[in-house]
């Protein structure tokens, strides 16, 4: 019964999975850079931008670790 509810409320979003989140920042024009929360380098965000920023690789990787795939 709770499958059917989930169906439910997986079609009524729309979609399985999102592509990109509503509010991803926007990048940074230049230095300074946000330090990413996984592997220290930097990223393409400012420092002032709140949140977790990840580095380019990271964001893939994350991105890969978490896609839909079906």
């Amino acid at each position: 019964m709770s499958e059917d509810r989930n169906e439910r409320a997986e079609a009524e979003s729309g979609s399985y999975c999102e592509t990109a989140p509503a509010g991803t920042p926007e990048r940074a024009e230049g230095p300074p850079y946000a330090e990413c929360v996984l592997c220290r380098k930097p990223t393409e965000y400012a420092e002032s931008v709140k949140g977790i920023t990840l580095c380019p690789v990271c964001e893939w990787q994350e991105a890969q670790r978490t896609a839909c795939s079906g």
